[in-house]
């Protein structure tokens, strides 16, 4: 009950934010002028239709997870109104597990929102709708549990400002760790190894949640990919949460 406590009352505080509702009516009017670009570029207009309208729901769901997330934590030190919340039968970890679960709520009801019109949009403009969508968007609701977890854990001992240089930086760097796959392969020394090993497993791994592409073309999608992703967005989302709780456990307020 009071996790559930924390967690509505995040999700009610996130949800009356302004940049939150900008956030989303421009997610989704980005995936619907993409009708437009569709008419002035060559070729399968289905194609073009998905291509751009999923990549600005993607994009505007991650601004939307960071800018939300980096202010969840800081905001409750900064007003004070920490000491009221701490001072109930409340723990610390479960303030951050509280807050998570509200900004996830959050999460899933502006992407929820966002899904529904651009599936009607589809609709409209195609005549038909292509279900494997739903995977995409559960997939990248994935990954945005765990830019999420990466925004409280920063938040945890940072300010706004630099948690989100931070959280941005490592979903640009999550966007391209196959790059660090590639480049572990070609490491010769045992250390360099050993370094360029370490980098790729702590670094988070975006990449398993990227089938846009797959969704585009229609290509068949990999089952043991999909389950390979829900099992890393578990154990990695679950251990940022652990490494925020254990830093928030040792903070000091003033």
């Amino acid at each position: 009950m009071k996790l559930k406590a924390i967690a509505f009352n995040t999700f009610k505080e996130a949800v009356r934010n302004k940049v939150f509702y900008l956030l989303v009516v421009l997610g989704i009017t980005s995936a619907v002028s993409s009708l437009v670009i569709s008419m002035l570029t060559l070729g399968d207009k289905e194609k073009v239709l998905k291509d751009v309208g999923l990549a600005s729901i993607d994009f505007f769901s991650v601004l939307i997870a960071i800018f939300t997330g980096i202010n969840l934590v800081f905001k409750e030190i900064d007003k004070r109104t920490i000491f009221n919340i701490l001072s109930k039968p409340v723990s610390r970890a479960g303030f951050i597990i509280g807050k998570f679960f509200g900004l996830a709520l959050t999460l899933l009801v502006a992407l929820t929102s966002m899904a529904v019109i651009f599936f009607i949009f589809l609709l409209i403009s195609t005549g038909n709708i292509d279900l494997s969508i739903l995977i995409y968007f559960f997939l990248l609701y994935l990954q945005l549990l765990i830019i999420t977890a990466i925004s409280i854990l920063f938040s945890s001992f940072s300010t706004p400002i630099l948690s989100s240089i931070f959280t941005i930086s490592l979903y640009l760097i999550g966007q391209v760790s196959w790059t660090f796959n590639e480049f572990k392969s070609q490491i010769k020394g045992p250390v360099q190894q050993a370094i360029g090993y370490f980098f790729y497993y702590i670094l988070p791994n975006l990449d398993k949640f990227n089938i846009k592409n797959d969704i585009v073309l229609k290509t068949s999608l990999d089952g043991y990919s999909i389950i390979n992703g829900i099992l890393y967005a578990v154990c990695y989302t679950t251990a940022l949460l652990v490494l925020a709780i254990l830093i928030f456990n040792k903070k000091e307020f003033q």
